[in-house]
């Protein structure tokens, strides 16, 4: 992996130079303040669990599964890998499909813009890093506006994909006397193959980039409180307000999952067994956990 001052971008471990496209690196952007959060969290061995409180953030959260999972499969070799980061890819397709995805994305980078030119005359912010974030957030903006057409309207013009798309929908549809030209493509050189995903890919990238942007400051703007949920129960009313995000943390250990039941009047969370058997059974021991409140 390789880094700069604020993002990450994917590359292939040293040695696998294959990973490109016809425009040059395919990059995948992480916030390193997320990537450590990561880190520490193992270090710690606990689990955390995010609840978009809105359909908005629940679509960027699954889309930023969807863009990890690509990222992940297409940089391994083998077939079955790249079929996974094509079945991906699709549901980056229908997912991003929304009609209004790109302008709320092109509305908060906006927002996001504007609210850091305001801090340029507090003396406690790094002109050269708010410099930098600026600039970033300006990319990822000039990016996603350049997008013309429908998102995805490259695939759905391509037949050949959209047959192996339609195929998809149904079990075991994809098998080679059902597509023998896709088992031909599954047998083409492997860096022919992530050659082909990452074009497919490539026009996409800019709601990836915009959209990790995005939830890095959702998720740094959080504020974070140590909780107890009582015999594995806690609620809160109201709720906090202008709330778009939960996230709850606590201890891998605990045989518990939570169970978030949220609106503007009333916060409830129950700790549950997850046990297929008992997965409604509450948790009948205080819990001792962390309570995020995120908002843009």
């Amino acid at each position: 992996m390789r880094w700069n001052a604020r993002h990450a971008m994917f590359k292939l471990p040293a040695g696998e130079t294959n990973l490109r496209s016809n425009r040059g690196w395919f990059r995948m952007r992480i916030s390193p303040a997320r990537l450590s959060r990561q880190f520490h969290e193992l270090t710690l061995v606990v689990i955390t669990y995010e609840y978009p409180l809105n359909e908005r953030i629940r679509t960027l959260l699954r889309l930023e599964d969807l863009y990890d999972r690509v990222a992940f499969f297409v940089s391994k070799s083998t077939p079955l890998d790249h079929q996974a980061a094509l079945n991906s890819l699709f549901e980056i397709l229908d997912v991003s499909s929304r009609g209004d995805l790109k302008s709320d994305l092109l509305q908060e980078l906006d927002r996001q813009r504007l609210f850091l030119e305001a801090l340029r005359s507090n003396p406690a912010i790094s002109v050269e890093k708010l410099d930098r974030v600026v600039t970033e957030i300006g990319d990822a903006f000039a990016a996603l506006l350049a997008m013309s057409g429908k998102t995805g309207q490259h695939l759905r013009e391509n037949e050949w994909l959209m047959t192996i798309k339609q195929r998809t929908a149904i079990p075991g549809g994809t098998c080679e006397f059902d597509l023998p030209s896709f088992h031909y493509w599954l047998h083409s050189d492997d860096h022919l193959r992530r050659a082909d995903i990452l074009a497919w890919l490539e026009p996409l990238a800019p709601i990836g980039v915009a959209l990790r942007i995005v939830l890095s400051v959702l998720r740094e703007s959080g504020k974070t409180l140590p909780l107890i949920a009582s015999r594995g129960v806690f609620q809160q009313m109201p709720m906090e307000r202008a709330t778009h995000m939960l996230r709850l943390t606590l201890p891998r250990a605990l045989p518990c999952v939570p169970e978030v039941s949220a609106n503007k009047y009333a916060l409830n969370i129950r700790f549950i067994l997850p046990g297929s058997v008992q997965r409604t059974k509450v948790y009948e021991s205080d819990v001792e956990f962390e309570l995020t409140y995120c908002n843009l």
